[in-house]
């Protein structure tokens, strides 16, 4: 039972009853979401999508968007699940380059839609109140149920889109078989139980959102749906639904526990947290230990090409680590910059991040991309791009990207070790580094900082001379910040850094320090 279809079915024929999807006041057991489900695959059919055609989704986290992924697993059709926030010329570009035959959109892509000369070339799917469809989506389900899976293990299942913060998204396309080999070592790793319930946050259209999907399918799981994250909202479905299980982005732990309310809130619930997407400072890790005393607190590592990389099960026990590989993989650290996988490095000294791509959780390559799969793909390994060092136990730290390595007089710095010296001072609240043209040193190391107290930039050197780092790495200027800019999956944006594009607080100014 390797394609994902069937995995709904059994779901349903295992615990009907089980709650499967809430959002708002809808609630779906495992019977009526497998009926809507396969009413929505029937329906696509009439739309004349069939096996392998492609339909884009652009929507927020609603149950809507949820049933149309598994609809088109049902029927054999490539679920592309965009983000809601793309402009109109970024949706010709996924809409163009995926080959989609149809689209579905909810009001908060609607401008976009509008405003895309390819998307008017196809059927549009209107879900709730968005103008512009052509296609209404409670007529699709108006199709008689006909739950008859019509996917191969080796057929594609989606594809997601890269994040682009450095230029256009690359497709990444994936079968069920990869898919459902994802979604299981989730479950494993993550040590879910049958009936757990999990915040359904995290974006459809980003492997994160999608592994917890599938993984609640698999163990009739709930799936609660927030179509749009806000602290407080999710501090009353966390209470209202009592979830057991949170898989999070660090910035969202981060203003889950900023939120005014989380001190009256009931998370007791809550026993098993996951993060991943980016490092969580240690500053900020022990704050979330000590505020929800999970029982399992994991740091995942992954990419949406292969889904895990490692795994560190106890990520309080050992701030930094990304623990071993996962029960899919095999890592190595290699040479940056060397394209053979057997040039590992010694233990303790750093290196690029590669990942095996014998792993049933691998992607084959890129969609219609050989530049990319010549990059990144080489001899059977995944060169990932990070950068990272394995210590005398053999776990994994990744310090950084290569793209984002600072040279200073020649020296190579890694923002991730900075950032974690600065979130332990207690009136930092945030802080990336980034390198700043400079005419003497080629790139000086800069620090922008968001205060949650009263701080100066003496104070902060101050605090990087007292610590661990070298001195070539202490940051030689502080920029007191009101946000860091981020993707919309918490990856910090260090080309806007770089590039002035943020709001500073005039509270407060930065210095150079010596």
């Amino acid at each position: 039972m390797t394609d994902l279809g069937r995995v709904l079915i059994a779901a349903a024929e295992r615990n009907p009853r089980a709650l499967a999807v809430v959002d708002g006041e809808r609630r779906f057991d495992y019977a009526a979401w497998l009926d809507a489900a396969s009413r929505l695959s029937a329906g696509l059919g009439g739309l004349g999508l069939g096996r392998g055609d492609r339909l884009a989704v652009i929507m927020q986290n609603r149950w809507q968007m949820a049933a149309l992924h598994w609809a088109c697993q049902l029927a054999g059709i490539v679920v592309v699940p965009l983000n809601w926030r793309s402009a109109a010329e970024e949706l010709d570009y996924f809409l163009e380059d995926s080959g989609a035959a149809a689209l579905a959109f909810d009001e908060s892509a609607a401008a976009a839609v509008a405003g895309s000369a390819c998307a008017a070339r196809l059927d549009r799917v209107g879900v709730g109140d968005a103008p512009g469809g052509t296609v209404v989506f409670d007529d699709l389900l108006a199709a008689p149920a006909e739950a008859t899976p019509r996917a191969g293990e080796d057929d594609l299942s989606l594809m997601l889109y890269t994040s682009g913060t450095t230029g256009r998204g690359k497709g990444v396309p994936r079968t069920h078989r990869a898919e459902r080999a994802a979604a299981l070592a989730h479950i494993a790793q993550n040590c879910y139980r049958a009936g757990e319930r999990t915040l359904g946050v995290m974006p459809l259209y980003h492997t994160m959102g999608v592994r917890s999907l599938l993984a609640m399918a698999h163990v009739n799981g709930a799936f609660v749906c927030q179509h749009r994250f806000d602290a407080a909202g999710a501090l009353r479905l966390i209470e209202a639904e009592r979830l057991t299980a949170l898989y999070l982005v660090p910035t969202l732990y981060y203003d889950l526990l900023e939120s005014p309310g989380f001190g009256g809130a009931d998370v007791s619930s809550v026993r098993k947290l996951g993060f991943a997407g980016a490092p969580m400072a240690e500053g900020l890790l022990r704050r979330v230990e000590s505020a929800f005393q999970p029982e399992l607190f994991v740091n995942h590592y992954g990419s949406s090409e292969i889904y895990t990389f490692t795994i560190e099960q106890n990520a309080a026990a050992k701030p930094g680590s990304a623990g071993k590989a996962g029960i899919n993989q095999r890592i190595r650290v290699v040479e940056i910059g060397a394209d053979d996988p057997e040039r590992s490095v010694a233990a303790g000294v750093e290196g690029e991040v590669i990942a095996s791509l014998e792993s049933e959780e691998a992607f084959a390559g890129y969609w219609q991309r050989p530049d990319a799969d010549a990059r990144a793909l080489k001899r059977g390994w995944y060169f990932t791009g990070d950068v990272g060092y394995c210590d005398d136990d053999g776990d994994l730290f990744v310090t950084g990207r290569v793209d984002d390595m600072v040279i200073t007089g020649g020296e190579n710095v890694l923002p991730a070790e900075i950032e974690s010296v600065l979130s332990v001072h207690p009136a930092v609240a945030e802080a990336a580094v980034a390198g700043l043209e400079d005419e003497r040193w080629g790139q000086k190391v800069a620090a922008f900082v968001v205060r949650s107290g009263p701080l100066d930039a003496e104070t902060l050197d101050a605090h990087c001379r007292a610590s661990v780092l070298a001195d070539f790495k202490r940051p030689r200027a502080y920029v007191f910040v009101r946000a860091i800019p981020k993707s919309p999956v918490g990856k910090v944006l260090r080309r806007k850094l770089i590039a002035g594009e943020y709001e500073t607080d005039e509270d407060c100014g930065g210095r150079r320090s010596a």
